[in-house]
């Protein structure tokens, strides 16, 4: 995944690892005074489980980038200095430990820059056609908490 040449957004969704370095130094700006990155990470455990070893996430992929545009002009919306934003998730099956999902956002101020990053991610895991599969020694299953897929519009702001 390779951030773009021109454009305040960097939104994509693929089989490569994600480049957490690149899509922090992407967002740094002149007029900008914060850049806060969230990473999801596998990790070892679930809701009920405690040996989980690995998941495997599937899209709608034709309908992940459009989603990922509407969260960003939501997150504009809501905070409109806010700089450049990144929406990066990965597919396929990810081991312990690896990113499986970026949200990035500059913004001139950190309240901001860290409100609007947890609404992109909120928006993210609520609005975007994107499941997760738990894989564990003898056994996988399709991940708990699944929900209604919901427009970003609807998902609420966090009270800072």
């Amino acid at each position: 995944m390779l951030p773009p040449d021109t454009g305040e957004e960097w939104l994509a969704v693929g089989h490569e690892s994600l480049p957490v370095g690149a899509a922090y130094d992407w967002a740094v700006q002149p007029h900008c005074g914060a850049v806060v990155l969230f990473s999801g990470t596998v990790r070892d455990n679930a809701e009920g489980r405690s040996d989980v070893e690995a998941l495997t996430y599937e899209a709608f992929e034709e309908r992940v980038v459009t989603v990922f545009s509407d969260i960003a002009r939501e997150t504009r919306h809501r905070w409109p200095d806010v700089g450049r934003i990144a929406l990066l998730h990965r597919l396929g099956r990810l081991q312990l430990g690896e990113s499986s999902v970026l949200a990035v956002v500059s913004a001139p101020h950190r309240p901001e820059a860290f409100a609007a990053a947890r609404y992109a991610i909120d928006a993210l895991k609520s609005s975007a056609p994107i499941w997760k599969k738990e894989h564990w020694e003898g056994g996988d299953a399709w991940g708990t908490g699944a929900q209604e897929i919901v427009p970003p519009n609807s998902v609420p702001t966090v009270p800072q």
